[in-house]
């Protein structure tokens, strides 16, 4: 089959794709109200083979927000709760004898899937936690020494709940810099929430996505292309100077222990290509690393203590840096 054709018999040139995830936005609003940053951010995900780590209060549909993206793309989905007796092999999978054969057969587990949601990932501890990283790096898991391929596409979005840490086990640095962007789910405006109440007084139910009108729009060809389209986008010297600058000052700031990375230099760059192809260019410009700047950073630098008793945040201290860091002309 070409790779540019899906099983449905849909091309996937990189003007269709673009189009089709374009219109992911119209459907996804058919059951979420009002997360439309969500929706791109899941996208731009997708478009460079990353994960993303969803930051909301219980209630703000970040499940119906992957179960709708999972519904639009034709992908398969699979939701994990994780709570503090999970084990590693409730993820990956396990070996079980088989008294018919008398053999051992592999068990996949619920990683086995395009979008794994990993719902309140930092209520299990921390070896539950890592058993995630080599599907997440390595796009496998590893089970009595067999290393065993993960679809493709595959995306982790993994939900944590910001204002309620007892009995959690917050993620490592190191595993945090695994994900690719950090996406904040607010609370709805008064307007948003008028809406969401009024679709369910007339009978919308979350767990009927078709019933709801939501409908495939997309498929791993557009997917496919639109990859192959992101990585041909052309970025200039004096923006990947850019891009360094902005990280290279995370590492300078007085309010800050820990600044970005070189992976996260190269994060940034990624998500400002897929950002800057989205929005219908085969170039990045300084905006488009703005617009990613904040999600692709937030979740890879550490606080001071006193400058967070002080009120300050990762997103002001990004925000002071992309307004001092000279923006190439």
């Amino acid at each position: 089959m070409d790779p540019t054709t899906d099983n449905a018999g849909n091309t996937g040139t990189p003007a269709d794709a673009r189009a089709s995830l374009e219109a992911l936005r119209a459907e996804i609003a058919k059951a979420v109200v009002g997360q439309d940053p969500a929706v791109t951010g899941l996208v731009v995900a997708l478009l460079c083979r990353g994960h993303v780590l969803l930051e909301g209060v219980p209630g703000v549909a970040k499940t119906l927000l992957v179960r709708a993206l999972a519904a639009t793309l034709e992908l398969d989905t699979k939701r994990v709760q994780f709570t503090p007796d999970l084990m590693p092999s409730d993820i990956t999978g396990s070996l079980v004898y088989d008294t018919r054969t008398a053999e051992f057969s592999f068990q996949p587990g619920p990683v086995f899937t395009n979008l794994l949601l990993a719902d309140e990932i930092n209520r299990t501890p921390p070896k539950t936690q890592s058993s995630l990283l080599e599907a997440m790096e390595e796009r496998q898991v590893t089970v009595d020494g067999t290393p065993r391929l993960l679809p493709d596409p595959f995306l982790v979005a993994a939900t944590q709940n910001p204002v309620e840490y007892e009995g959690t086990y917050p993620l490592p640095e190191a595993q945090l810099d695994r994900f690719l962007l950090k996406l904040t789910i607010p609370l709805p405006s008064r307007q948003d929430e008028i809406d969401v109440l009024t679709r369910h007084a007339e009978g919308f139910n979350p767990r009927d996505l078709r019933a709801a009108g939501v409908r495939p729009v997309a498929g791993p060809a557009h997917l496919e292309a639109a990859r192959a389209a992101v990585a041909k986008t052309t970025v200039s010297p004096e923006i990947t100077a850019y891009v360094v600058d902005i990280c290279r000052a995370t590492r300078e700031s007085p309010s800050l222990t820990l600044g970005v990375s070189p992976r996260g230099a190269t994060a940034l760059l990624a998500t400002s290509r897929a950002w800057a192809w989205l929005t219908g260019r085969d170039y990045v410009i300084p905006d488009d690393v703005k617009a990613l700047a904040l999600p692709t950073l937030r979740h890879r630098v550490q606080l001071r203590p006193e400058a967070e008793m002080e009120g300050v945040t990762a997103d002001s201290v990004i925000n002071a840096i992309l307004a001092h860091v000279p923006v190439p002309r």
